[in-house]
């Protein structure tokens, strides 16, 4: 039992911390509200200017921003969780000759960093064409030399993540599929993604943002201003309006508000999807 003292060292705890967490939040949007040309950060006011907001969607034009961004995002996250699915199934549950050794070599799409990787996929883009190897269109400047990066990179994470749950999944519910005579398909799909759902949502929430807040791939795989993501057109605005701090964090704002209102929606089945393993395991 827990006594009334530590419940309250407890509480005063996670209140303490909720403070140090919530404090740059507020003030981002505090400054996101404050007067027009505000010079300094983190600033008060008791005059609202809403008006911030229209001014920074407007001259940061990220009505662009935010539809590269959707685009990018919404493919990679797409394409990363159904193939992510499909080989966390493989290597959790079925058995093959080289299933190890395979599987990390999955894994070092996880020990590689993305700055070890963006050159080389630079000049891999540029000399890359949708038609031959010699004429067409190159990969570079496209949605393309930010979605397949993505994708690869995503995949290795959510492999590692699938198969982690899959070995986790009680081997009653796979038996009992078999007896009723269901194929290794219908068994993954009718039995245990519905069972799976936290999980994969959990996958869909991390991996939507990461590649959301990817920043460096955009910065040297694009060039047009009508390819740029939401980080990268942020910084461009950042570079316009250096004084303007009240436009700034109107924009990074407007940066953030897809990531955190997807996360608020699937907060429940976020926080399921985190804790299934350490219950189960």
């Amino acid at each position: 039992m827990t006594s009334r003292r530590e419940s309250l060292l407890n509480y005063g705890i996670l209140i303490l911390f909720s403070l140090f967490a919530l404090y740059p939040i507020v003030g981002v949007l505090t400054t996101a509200l404050a007067d027009p040309g505000t010079a300094s950060g983190f600033r008060l006011s008791t005059d609202f200017h809403w008006s911030n907001f229209s001014d920074a969607w407007s001259q940061g034009h990220f009505s662009q921003y935010l539809r590269s961004s959707v685009i990018v995002a919404v493919s990679v996250v797409t394409v990363a969780t159904l193939l992510s699915i499909l080989s966390g199934y493989a290597f959790g549950v079925m058995r093959f000759r080289g299933s190890t050794a395979l599987f990390y070599l999955f894994l070092l799409g996880l020990m590689v960093p993305v700055e070890a990787m963006v050159v080389p996929l630079y000049f891999d883009f540029r000399d890359l064409h949708f038609f031959g190897w010699s004429s067409g269109v190159s990969l570079l400047d496209t949605y393309w030399a930010l979605i397949l990066p993505q994708i690869g990179l995503s995949v290795a994470f959510g492999t590692f993540w699938m198969r982690a749950f899959f070995l986790s999944t009680p081997r009653s519910l796979m038996e009992a599929a078999r007896i009723d005579g269901a194929s290794s398909w219908t068994t993954l799909w009718r039995v245990l993604v519905p069972f799976g759902r936290p999980a994969i949502l959990t996958m869909t929430v991390l991996v939507f943002m990461w590649t959301w807040n990817e920043f460096l791939l955009a910065l040297v795989l694009v060039s047009s201003e009508d390819k740029r993501t939401a980080p990268l057109g942020l910084a461009f605005f950042q570079g316009r309006n250096t004084t303007d701090f009240a436009l700034l964090a109107a924009g990074a704002v407007i940066v953030a508000t897809p990531v955190v209102l997807l996360y608020v929606f699937l907060q429940r089945h976020f926080i399921r999807g985190m804790l299934s393993g350490a219950i189960k395991g």
